[in-house]
């Protein structure tokens, strides 16, 4: 599903707005999950899960064409976790 399907269906579902309001209610929804990703905060949307941001550290890794080792640095990770309730709906469980 891509940003304009979404805009798509809001604007089927909410109807009183015009399409470039719904553009604009997914673009600044978007922005402030970005935002609060980036400040390292945790997004927890009831329902539907919890996004986290890991630190992983410095590393040695293997390049796989020579076996050379070379070092991963540290960065930051986006991981999701889904909610009970979502996992339940993803497998047609009550």
């Amino acid at each position: 599903m891509t940003k304009a399907e979404i805009v798509e269906l809001v604007y089927d579902k909410l109807g009183s707005f015009s399409k470039k309001e719904c553009a604009g209610l997914v673009d600044l929804t978007l922005e402030i999950v970005k935002e609060t990703l980036e400040a390292g905060e945790t997004v927890k949307i009831s329902g539907f899960g919890n996004f986290v941001v890991r630190k992983k550290r410095d590393r040695v890794g293997r390049n796989p064409q020579n076996g050379e080792e070379i070092l991963i640095r540290a960065r930051r990770v986006l991981t999701f976790k889904p909610s009970q309730v979502l996992k339940h709906a993803l497998n047609g469980e009550e």
